[in-house]
């Protein structure tokens, strides 16, 4: 059973940035997607940004320009760069991996982004 973790999620002003973290316990080599998501107070979960085993990267259209999805195979992690953040970005972000029918998520960790 693979297990995530999530860190980096914090209060932050609006412009501000912050880098979330999700760690495997195990290799991501193997995952076809990794993906983040969000999901805010009264929403439904959303999808932000997914990068596939072949390097393509998509990302919603409210966070383009904005925020960096990458990975780092060799220390089994993602990431999720945010810069000039915005109010509306305040949610639980959750990292995922997929491949096949098999899906894993971490645990979320909140972001707020507030002045």
């Amino acid at each position: 059973q693979l297990q995530l973790v999530e860190s980096g999620g914090g209060l932050v002003q609006p412009g501000g940035s912050l880098r979330l973290s999700c760690a495997a316990s195990g290799s991501i080599l193997r995952f076809n997607v990794l993906a983040w998501h969000r999901q805010a107070p009264g929403k439904q979960r959303e999808l932000v940004a997914a990068i596939t085993s072949g390097g393509s990267v998509n990302y919603a259209e409210s966070v383009k320009g904005r925020f960096t999805i990458s990975r780092d195979n060799a220390k089994n992690t993602m990431y999720l760069q945010m810069n000039s953040l915005k109010p509306e970005d305040t949610a639980v972000y959750y990292c995922k991996v997929s491949i096949g029918l098999y899906t894993y998520w971490g645990q979320g960790t909140q972001v707020t982004v507030s002045s």
